[in-house]
């Protein structure tokens, strides 16, 4: 492996440093108590960060989403980890009926109300829809949802699954609890690498990186755990990776589209 690619995350790291620190110092000083919160603390830093971050990571997986996301998102839509809500913009308008987006950090909800509403989702007509809880409260997001199970058409996840909380439970149960039967798993996440030497550098920088990026984790085999869940229709679920990037790369990606199959 090329040392470039394993000293890459410096780069990341200082920029996220420089940009999100000073304001984050801020907070603290006006609200102290940020320092007995880690998880607040966390998140307040993160959400000053992906304020610079945030569209230059959409730019860079725009035809990514567009080709995953505009031809197959339909009907009620789940974005976990909804972010600013840029997902919105790559939805076809005509084949969505309501866009929910899923967000556990408060601070990014203004931005996500924003960007829906640019995109032509109203929240007064019931269109565009706010849960503040994390993707792996699947009993929470179903009461939200009306109680019923099986309720959402598409599950979009975009840079998300390497940050939540028991990832595979939280897989497990968004897939066979929220997504309807014949609905779809749409989802562009950066792995663990195949390659050895990547998979060593991507463990050693993780302790780092998730301290300054909410908990994201580098190494995490999400492609491996959704693939397992044992509920797809096979004939209609494919994975592929994002054109042109080299397989050395710290952050290595993963699109997949995972139809759910119907009960026999």
């Amino acid at each position: 492996m090329k040392l470039a690619s394993a000293i890459a995350p410096v780069a990341d790291l200082w920029a996220a440093i420089t940009s999100a620190l000073p304001s984050t110092i801020y907070s603290v000083i006006t609200n102290p108590w940020l320092l007995f919160q880690p998880r607040e603390l966390s998140r307040t830093f993160f959400s000053r960060l992906w304020v610079r971050f945030a569209p230059l990571v959409d730019e860079g997986g725009r035809e990514v989403k567009k080709s995953l996301i505009t031809p197959n998102a339909r009907g009620r839509i789940l974005d976990i980890g909804a972010g600013h809500g840029h997902s919105v913009f790559y939805l076809d308008r005509n084949q969505v009926t309501t866009y929910i987006a899923l967000e556990p950090n408060y601070g990014m909800h203004a931005e996500i109300r924003r960007n829906a509403e640019k995109a032509g989702y109203s929240e007064a007509k019931g269109e565009l829809l706010i849960l503040g809880c994390g993707a792996e409260d699947v009993s929470i997001i179903i009461s939200a949802l009306g109680g019923k199970e099986e309720c959402v058409d598409t599950i979009i996840s975009i840079l998300t699954l390497c940050s939540v909380v028991a990832p595979r439970t939280t897989i497990e149960g968004l897939s066979h609890r929220v997504l309807k039967e014949g609905g779809v798993f749409l989802y562009y996440e950066h792995v663990l690498s195949q390659l050895p030497d990547v998979q060593w550098w991507q463990r050693v920088w993780t302790p780092v990186w998730k301290l300054f990026f909410d908990g994201c984790r580098l190494d995490r085999p999400t492609h491996t755990w959704i693939q397992s869940v044992g509920i797809w229709d096979e004939a209609n679920s494919r994975v592929w990776g994002k054109p042109g990037e080299p397989e050395e790369h710290l952050n290595w990606h993963r699109v997949g589209l995972y139809t759910k199959a119907y009960k026999k």
